[in-house]
């Protein structure tokens, strides 16, 4: 990276969109109070090269040497530029693509999941939760895994429903998702999608759930019990200060950065008052065994067909979690999409 950091970002919605991106803007905000500085950021860049390219050079060409992204969909722009310009550091929070001047950074959000279905776990009275789903990739995948095993801790007779939309931000399917869900019979839905509508279904209905991307209780006071939060400051913040001390190596991470949730990136927002105050101790307890090493995928492990996914006293390498095309045992529903 040439000359002192000049950081801008991209962003691939608005950043009230109340989910991913104003957890990005958000972040972006602590990042600015703690540098002194005020990034600019330019919002509804679509996930299309011929879109986020000119995005990036319009900065660029102004002498901004960092750029940040926003978007799983940004990875081959963001290829495209780090081949480009060599000189200008590419980091892309939930990209799949890396290089020598490109980072993408993802955080391990079934950890957060896990936490959160402890919580389900708990909250259920039926002994049937939901969980809206985005897109069949490897990690909504391991959300939707890792909060039923979190559930599983508090309350091993719980099965968990899923539905997949198809789209990460869309409130028309999330709604139908949420409400299909209500009507067969669960009362806590949990979400990897974009907005707040499955947490809104919840409250409307007088049920429980929790959120993700931010505290939903702002959308939801009652229903919303737990959230899984994106703290992206706590891990950017040292990664920018290793540009400015030119220690900042991505290349030593060829297949990008998953960041567990002692490292920034991911947090929970934990508890409301309809959970028990032993499991919130308990939740509590947990994070900080995740902190220390333990792992949400011990095995054994068996997918829905009865197969077996990890063994006894092992656990999933980071590419079998990053390629997680499997749902656990326990899970109704399929990875198809509405």
């Amino acid at each position: 990276m040439d000359g002192d950091p000049k950081p801008a970002w991209l962003y691939f919605d608005v950043k009230s969109d109340g989910g991913w991106t104003q957890a990005i803007h958000e972040s972006k905000l602590r990042i600015d109070k703690h540098f002194g500085w005020d990034i600019p950021f330019v919002e509804k860049v679509p996930e299309v090269v011929s879109e986020i390219k000119p995005a990036a050079e319009r900065y660029i060409k102004r002498g901004y040497n960092i750029i940040l992204g926003s978007a799983y969909g940004y990875s081959d722009g963001f290829l495209e530029l780090a081949e480009k310009y060599p000189n200008v550091a590419f980091i892309n929070p939930g990209g799949n693509t890396n290089a020598g001047n490109l980072q993408a950074i993802y955080g391990r959000s079934y950890e957060p999941h896990y936490l959160c279905g402890m919580a389900a776990g708990a909250l259920t009275k039926s002994n049937k939760i939901g969980f809206v789903a985005a897109n069949p990739f490897g990690v909504v995948n391991w959300t939707v895994n890792g909060y039923l095993i979190g559930a599983r801790q508090t309350n091993p007779d719980v099965t968990l429903h899923v539905v997949y939309t198809g789209a990460w931000n869309d409130p028309v399917k999330e709604r139908a998702a949420a409400q299909a869900l209500v009507e067969q019979g669960v009362d806590v839905i949990g979400q990897h999608v974009d907005t707040p509508t499955p947490q809104i279904v919840a409250e409307e209905n007088g049920i429980y759930g929790t959120g993700h991307h931010r505290d939903m209780r702002e959308f939801a006071p009652n229903a919303t019990q737990c959230s899984h939060l994106w703290v992206w400051d706590r891990y950017l913040i040292p990664k920018i200060q290793e540009m400015v001390d030119g220690t900042w190596d991505p290349g030593s991470q060829p297949y990008g950065d998953f960041i567990h949730i002692h490292d920034g990136g991911n947090d929970i927002a934990c508890c409301g008052d309809a959970v028990p105050a032993d499991v919130a101790a308990k939740i509590e307890s947990e994070k900080a065994a995740l902190a220390n090493g333990k792992h949400v995928f011990q095995g054994p492990l068996y997918d829905q067909e009865g197969t077996l996914r990890v063994k006894e006293g092992e656990v999933p390498s980071d590419g079998d979690l990053w390629g997680m095309d499997w749902l656990l045992q326990g899970i109704v529903g399929t990875t198809k999409t509405l």
